[in-house]
């Protein structure tokens, strides 16, 4: 089931989805599930008519491109393996596109293989408060984002013994975040990466809290427990993925990189992880004040209309990130939950690099828009401009040169991140 080296456009997959309920309208079909803050449709497609439900849910966060090819890998595996799902009594449903508004944002660079700077310069990232999934963690019930109060209403509707989100990552490997143990699940998801020669990440940033239940799999700690760094406020409680338990059911987040590293593979003991994780933490700082230095000079260069853009938003959610984040590297390498291997240190290592990347590109986009893009450039904008530049290609390539990172072909991203998905569903019968 593999197609071109590139992710398709949110539109595409709509459009595929229903071309597969055309051919097949005794088993596939789609409704509105709701619409986007811009209006855009949020579309469901089910295939099956069983009384059990797995919910997958693509493109949650709008820079993670894998998850609408992934939706149509499984709704066509669903098509052909129609018996099997029969006897089991289960119904796929596919939430094709939870932020479509945001994944339109990303859609402006190459959909597929391209050097690590022209993903950062087209790259969108919404605050954590805009994120459908997260937003919970910032507004009272009743309140929720639109694209939130949908999916909500899917898993009351559906009743999910199974939701699956899927999410990517810019550089690393790819791993697993449980709300609940599923036993067994490390040894098909180890099997389907060695397969596919993607690194199975042992150590990582967005769930170091999280407690092990195999290699690169982990599942979210009892309530009242740390999941996340002091300066995060997002909280799992407060996000989707807590919903399907008021059914009986799970939530599986299933990561896949872009570009695959080794080094988040190794789970040596690292020979001195304090001073390298106060190293990323000096460097958080250095690079925190730099960008909050170029933000300050762009301001007064923006119209209105970008100074209420989510682009903006993006790049403030990320400016007032780098001190709290270094703050939580300089208490880790005094105190960590778990004794940190060459595999943490390399993902904490990604995690302090992207976070500047994700807003010089963001900030490059802003000046584009507001047609700073071309002009003298020895005026402030020219300038700017050129500093913002020269940071990103300088940071970005030097990010996939000291991982030793290798672009992952997107047919290989969706195939491991469906199989995953398969082998939990098996695994929850």
């Amino acid at each position: 089931m593999r197609g071109p080296d590139a992710y398709p456009t949110v539109s595409g997959v709509a459009a595929a989805a229903r071309v597969l309920t055309q051919r097949h309208p005794d088993l596939c079909r789609m409704r509105l599930a709701g619409e986007s803050r811009a209006g855009r449709p949020l579309w469901l497609l089910s295939v099956g008519h069983g009384s059990r439900h797995v919910l997958v849910v693509a493109g949650p966060h709008p820079d993670e491109q894998a998850g609408g090819a992934t939706a149509l890998w499984l709704a066509e595996h669903a098509v052909w393996d129609r018996h099997r799902q029969a006897e089991a009594d289960v119904t796929w449903d596919f939430l094709l596109c939870l932020d479509p508004d945001g994944t339109v944002l990303n859609e402006t660079g190459p959909a597929g293989p391209r050097p690590p700077a022209v993903h950062y310069r087209h790259t969108y990232r919404p605050a954590a408060a805009e994120q459908p999934e997260w937003a919970g963690s910032f507004r009272v019930p009743g309140d929720e984002l639109p694209e939130t109060h949908a999916l909500l209403a899917v898993i009351d509707d559906l009743r999910p013994f199974l939701q699956c989100s899927l999410h990517g990552t810019d550089v690393g490997g790819s791993w697993v975040q449980l709300t609940a143990d599923v036993p067994g699940l490390a040894e098909p998801f180890g099997k389907y990466a060695a397969e596919l020669d993607i690194p199975v990440q042992t150590g990582t940033y967005d769930a170091l809290y999280w407690n092990g239940s195999g290699p690169g799999v982990y599942v979210l700690p009892p309530p009242g427990t740390r999941e996340r760094f002091p300066s995060e406020p997002e909280n799992a409680a407060g996000s989707t993925w807590g919903r399907p338990h008021r059914h009986g059911g799970l939530t599986a987040l299933v990561e896949v990189p872009m570009w695959a590293t080794r080094r988040v593979a190794d789970p040596s003991p690292h020979p001195d992880p304090a001073h390298a994780v106060a190293v990323l933490a000096t460097r958080l700082r250095k690079d925190g004040a730099t960008t909050s230095a170029a933000l300050d000079r762009a301001r007064p260069l923006l119209s209105e209309r970008a100074a209420n853009s989510p682009l903006l938003r993006g790049v403030e959610q990320a400016v007032g990130a780098f001190q709290g984040l270094a703050d939580d590297f300089d208490a880790l390498a005094v105190d960590s939950p778990v004794p940190l291997t060459m595999a943490h240190v390399a993902a904490l290592d990604i995690a302090s690099r992207r976070i500047p990347l994700r807003a010089s590109g963001m900030l490059l986009r802003l000046l584009d828009e507001d047609g700073h893009g071309v002009g003298d450039p020895a005026g402030d904008p020219g300038r700017l401009r050129s500093r913002l530049e020269r940071r990103l290609d300088a940071g970005a390539r030097d990010l996939v040169t000291a991982l030793d990172a290798r672009w992952v072909p997107v047919g290989d991203q969706v195939e491991l991140q469906a199989r995953t998905v398969l082998a939990a569903a098996g695994l929850l019968k």
